[in-house]
């Protein structure tokens, strides 16, 4: 095969598992990739419905009223999970968006022009490995063989990932069901997959509504860092949008630390859950953003590099290319 080829080849392998990631959910319709309408350039976000932050940000209307008077409209999509919202970044239908771990590891690895534009600092109490309140299984090791449900190219799929290994379980004993969470959990309740890997509120959900039995969380094993990201073009040009995005998030995780019943409370009917599922699901991320550095940059290195050791992705990558070299400023 010649080098051109062998190119083409890995790109096409790329994309695919990052398609292939983006079609066990259901694609919220994208938003048009018109930059300017009637005079009004448009910041396009993507957010899941689980990312409380961006949620409440999008509830509250901060981020409009601070971008309205430089002609700024903001628009949101809302994506089942990462990868799902990646694909999205990837094909340039957004402009911003807040996803785990591992989806941009993949999404990198397709091909996808984006930078890290800042993290929230671990939260590994916030995702985990459950299986049902009566199933016989009560160590990592009886997984051996098993079917594990989750999101293919998510954090959770890091989850699994981490907590088989440390039980000496290769990636290669055991079943990997890629669903995405509202499938997940469906599969799980009817006894189709003997665990689920997922992050909160669903995971706080299942507990309280299924009786489901932790079988390990993220301590101790992962760090489950959420990133925000951004098209590399779009943050070129527009550091400051960026930066104002970035300074009204961490005023939202302020606001929801500082109240956390009356955020759950407003929560609730949007994201379907009762109040106090979702105040401990809320307990379980930090809300605190910081911008990204070296060391956040080399566990994220190590998450690709073990990715392309299991073949998951096609191509060694290094996560320092996918930021800027130039500061934000501030707005």
């Amino acid at each position: 095969m010649t080098k051109i080829n062998h190119k083409i080849h890995t790109r096409r392998h790329a994309l695919a598992m990052l398609s292939a990631a983006a079609a066990v959910g259901v694609l919220t319709p994208l938003i048009s990739p018109l930059a300017l309408a009637q005079g009004k350039q448009e910041l396009r976000i993507g957010y899941q419905k689980a990312a409380s932050t961006l949620v409440l940000l999008k509830a509250h209307g901060t981020l409009e009223k601070r971008l309205a008077p430089q002609g700024i409209e903001v628009k949101w999509a809302e994506f089942s999970a990462g990868p799902q919202l990646l694909e999205a970044l990837n094909v340039g239908s957004v402009d911003f968006g807040y996803v785990g771990e591992a989806p941009p590891i993949v999404a990198q690895a397709a091909g996808a022009d984006f930078v890290y534009s800042g993290y929230e600092i671990p939260t590994p109490l916030a995702e985990s490995l459950l299986v049902q309140h009566n199933s016989p299984i009560k160590t990592i090791a009886e997984l051996k063989g098993k079917k594990i449900a989750f999101n293919k190219g998510s954090d959770v799929h890091w989850l699994v990932i981490s907590i088989l290994k440390k039980a000496g379980i290769a990636y290669t004993d055991f079943q990997p069901i890629y669903l995405a969470p509202v499938d997940a959990r469906a599969a799980f309740e009817r006894g189709a997959v003997d665990a689920w890997a997922i992050w909160d509120p669903f995971q706080t959900a299942a507990i309280k509504q299924l009786n489901a039995r932790v079988l390990a969380s993220g301590v101790g094993v992962v760090n489950h860092h959420q990133f925000f990201l951004s098209a590399r073009k779009y943050a070129e040009k527009n550091p400051a949008i960026i930066a104002a995005i970035l300074d009204e998030v961490s005023k939202e995780g302020q606001w929801i630390r500082a109240n956390l019943k009356e955020a759950a409370a407003q929560l609730a009917p949007i994201q379907g859950l009762d109040k106090d599922i979702i105040e401990i699901g809320l307990k379980n991320y930090a809300h605190i953003y910081k911008p990204v550095d070296s060391k956040v940059l080399d566990e994220q290195q190590k998450i690709a590099d073990t990715f392309f050791e299991l073949k998951l992705i096609p191509k060694k990558i290094s996560t320092r290319d996918a930021v800027l070299a130039v500061p934000t400023p501030k707005v």
